[in-house]
């Protein structure tokens, strides 16, 4: 009989892949937003946490100096400095400590998964989880220090909606939303995890030892 799996969480392996990913993914993040609000406007630009709270969600784009986009990849990708007091795409504008407090809950969600859920040999579940706990805390840590979220990544700038449609409120542009390094770890790390669910509900087939005989249906006696 086969021994169950370990969980993750008694496996000193699979904690050290998920150290290491949030480390270096929360770095990746917080490293991004210095260098992106340092030199895409032209010159530094300082984000105070008092400014923030001063001027409320609605004024917040009186903080950041006019500037031209930086041109990455033309069509494809630009960099725009936005100050987001809302969730990822800008959604729930000011409610700052309901996203804090939601954020804090669904990282301890996510070790969860990671310790129960998820066995020691899981390392891809063990990567998407450290992905949306690398992410969630780069941007939580913008809203408990600047009271905002640094955000600076704009895809597909120039495409629009075909055939005349627009999002509500008129908007006509493919993808209208400024984001961030880790927004783009939390989506990867929750497509991953889709994926994987949708995979574990899914019909397995039994295994095969390779080791053992294959067990051969009986052949017709011998006549006597």
């Amino acid at each position: 009989m086969n021994a169950a799996p370990l969980p993750a969480g008694r496996s000193p392996r699979a904690w050290t892949v998920l150290l290491l990913v949030v480390i270096v993914c929360l770095g990746a993040d917080l490293a991004s937003k210095w260098a992106a609000f340092r030199w895409v406007a032209g010159a530094p630009v300082a984000v105070k946490r008092a400014d923030v709270l001063s001027a409320g969600a609605s004024r917040l784009a009186t903080l950041i100096p006019a500037h031209a986009p930086v041109v990455v990849v033309p069509h494809g990708l630009e960099l725009k400095l936005v100050l987001n007091s809302g969730a990822v795409f800008g959604a729930g504008q000011g409610k700052r400590w309901f996203f804090i407090a939601f954020t804090i809950s669904a990282l301890g969600f996510a070790l969860v998964l990671f310790a129960r859920w998820s066995t020691a040999r899981d390392t891809l579940t063990h990567c998407a989880i450290a992905l949306i706990l690398a992410g969630g805390l780069g941007n939580l840590y913008d809203r408990l220090r600047f009271a905002c979220v640094r955000d600076f990544l704009h895809p597909l700038p120039t495409a629009t909606l075909p055939f005349g449609l627009t999002w509500p409120g008129g908007e006509r542009a493919l993808w209208p939303y400024v984001s961030n390094v880790a927004d783009a770890f939390l989506l990867v790390g929750i497509a991953i995890l889709m994926w994987r669910l949708w995979r574990a509900e899914g019909p397995t087939a039994p295994a095969i030892d390779s080791g053992s005989p294959i067990p051969q249906p009986p052949g017709p006696r011998p006549l006597a």
